[in-house]
């Protein structure tokens, strides 16, 4: 049997990256799937290749900006119209921001990290909640980042937002195990997506691919990440093979944040 079969999960930030491979991995696990972006065509683009792999898989697409309380509060209300549950939760979207000092970091950006790396993820929580509250069970996993458990330079409201993330995921899992819900939280190091693509580009704008090889060679690994690596950990979380992990910072970066 696949390993969430019937299971909904719902994915936010579903359209590129760790959302989309973890849309697709999900399905390729059985999953009915709500995915929830705030790019509508991209969002599409995810439905298409999902239809044509995965033909069986139900797929309801919603466009939300997660730092918006009454869209998140909408993407759960209509999930559960929709499916009449919700099992699995990957509180997935964010954004890194510009890369500056912290003394100089331009206020507008600095909040709108905040808005929809933390704030984004707490009403996520806040809504989805007491949906597996009233079943007695559900799973969720937050993403947080390696900035979530050290600094990274140029990054502070990343790095602010992505710490936070991490002790609401601590917090949220001691407040609700009693009710049959796990709460642990994936820390990726550098994971071949456009996120990460984008801030090798404002690391090195002339060569950004030498940015991505020096970046590298600092990894014990000698490598990025795959997105698909990063799906199956988050796939182990939100399935019954997962029953005693919760409250967890789990790093997937290849052993980078151990070093020195």
């Amino acid at each position: 049997m696949k390993r969430l079969e019937g299971k909904v999960i719902v994915i936010t930030g579903a359209a590129m990256g760790l959302g989309q491979a973890t849309a697709m991995e999900c399905a390729k696990e059985g999953a009915k799937l709500s995915l929830v972006d705030y790019n509508a065509a991209e969002l599409e683009n995810v439905r298409k290749l999902l239809a044509s792999e995965y033909p069986n898989t139900k797929v309801l697409t919603i466009t939300a900006d997660v730092s918006d309380e009454a869209a998140v509060k909408a993407y759960v209300v209509q999930t559960v119209s929709e499916f009449g549950t919700i099992d699995g939760f990957y509180n997935n979207a964010g954004v890194e921001g510009k890369q500056a000092k912290l003394a100089v970091y331009d206020m507008e950006s600095f909040k709108k990290v905040i808005d929809i790396n933390l704030m984004g993820v707490y009403y996520g929580m806040r809504y989805v909640i007491p949906v597996m509250q009233a079943q007695k069970s559900g799973r969720i996993v937050n993403a947080t980042s390696v900035g979530g458990i050290r600094g990274v330079l140029n990054e502070g409201p990343y790095v602010a937002s992505k710490h936070a993330v991490s002790g609401l995921t601590k917090n949220a899992a001691v407040e609700y195990a009693e009710d049959g819900i796990l709460i642990n939280a994936i820390a990726p190091g550098a994971i071949l997506t456009p996120m990460v693509e984008e801030a090798f580009k404002q690391m090195n704008p002339e060569n950004p691919k030498q940015a991505e090889q020096a970046f590298s060679l600092n990894n014990p690994s000698k490598r990025l990440g795959l997105p698909e690596e990063v799906a199956k950990l988050v796939v182990f979380l939100m399935s019954d093979d997962c029953a005693y992990v919760n409250g967890q910072i789990i790093a997937i970066d290849g052993g980078q944040s151990n070093s020195y």
